[in-house]
């Protein structure tokens, strides 16, 4: 009962299961992001069969994790359907110190809860010992940063390169930032050594973008995605593309083609609903098929490409647990 593409992708559709809280008293096998749809949400990682997936722990979800002999089972309906292990999360993820610089944003995007959650501001001291704390594990193999926007798009660009400056003179591992672009924000990441980038453009539909990123720029972040392969190469730019927005299959498909022609890996990202969005904004957790349908897809859009998401070795093309990932999962 190993995990398989098809069994990965019910686990994605379904994003939560009920644990005991025992199984989780290790204090690296859970992680409560603190940036994106999913912040605030205690979760935890399973892997099994090469496979890995991040579940939310939920006492009410249809899953159930149960313990068997060393490793865990997950059961659906009365029935196991899968065996593996709970892995540890070092700080977010597995293998990388994940971290969030601000955990604030004045963007409100209806699907995400940062801007009401209010929370902490990392300064580089912090983020320098919470890296050395994953570093000790002998576990880490690269450093991810990402930031909401606590005051400007140049403020938090400039934390982050003063963050990254600071880590690449310590650690000779890849670095992976994640933030809203600025004109220059590539360069100036790049020069500070950054490996890898991801400008996120949340849906290539026009209409639901300018609904529910109503502060944001579809048009910027495209333009900053084609500037910064220039910048860093093909396979170390990438993007999460939500769904479940209301976004059709032709929408996503005819976008991630326009990302592929600009060197661009797009990440299938599934919506995760977030109490404190209730009300703002109606979502739908997509369908294991239309998971496994999307990605394969996509993965032959990205063949066509030459674009490898297995060769990424930042954030979350190399962890895999939200998505279905191309040459990875399938």
């Amino acid at each position: 009962m190993v995990m398989n593409a098809e069994i990965k992708a019910l686990l994605v559709s379904i994003g939560s299961a009920d644990i005991n809280e025992e199984l989780l008293k290790d204090a690296l096998r859970t992680t409560r992001p603190s940036a994106g749809p999913g912040a605030g949400i205690e979760s935890f990682f399973f892997k099994s069969g090469g496979h890995r997936v991040r579940l939310a722990a939920n006492k009410n979800s249809p899953l159930k994790v149960i313990k068997c002999c060393s490793d865990v089972i997950l059961i659906k309906d009365g029935k196991p359907i899968v065996s593996g292990r709970l892995e540890p999360a070092l700080s977010h993820c597995p293998e990388q110190a994940y971290l969030t610089i601000s955990g604030r944003c004045v963007y409100d995007c209806k699907f995400c809860p940062v801007p009401r959650l209010e929370g902490e501001i990392k300064d580089r001291e912090e983020i320098l010992e919470l890296v050395q704390e994953a570093w000790r594990t002998g576990l880490l193999r690269a450093i991810s940063l990402t930031s909401g926007v606590e005051s400007s798009a140049e403020e938090e660009v400039k934390r982050a390169v003063s963050v990254v400056l600071a880590l690449r003179a310590r650690y000779d591992v890849p670095i992976g930032v994640s933030v809203y672009p600025t004109e220059t924000s590539s360069e100036e990441l790049k020069h500070a050594g950054a490996t890898e980038i991801k400008y996120n453009v949340e849906t290539m539909d026009s209409e639901i973008f300018s609904r529910v990123c109503p502060s944001l720029s579809l048009e910027h972040i495209l333009k900053s995605l084609e500037k910064a392969v220039l910048i860093f190469g093909e396979n170390r730019v990438s993007s999460n593309f939500i769904l479940g927005l209301g976004e059709s299959d032709e929408c996503v498909l005819a976008g991630v083609a326009k990302l592929a022609d600009m060197g661009v890996i797009p990440i299938l990202r599934p919506i995760s609903p977030h109490p404190l969005r209730k009300g703002d904004i109606d979502v739908k957790r997509p369908s294991p098929e239309r998971l496994l349908s999307l990605a394969r897809a996509t993965k032959k859009i990205l063949a066509e490409h030459d674009l490898r998401p297995d060769l990424a070795e930042t954030m979350c093309l190399p962890c895999t647990g939200c998505d279905i990932t191309p040459f990875r999962d399938l």
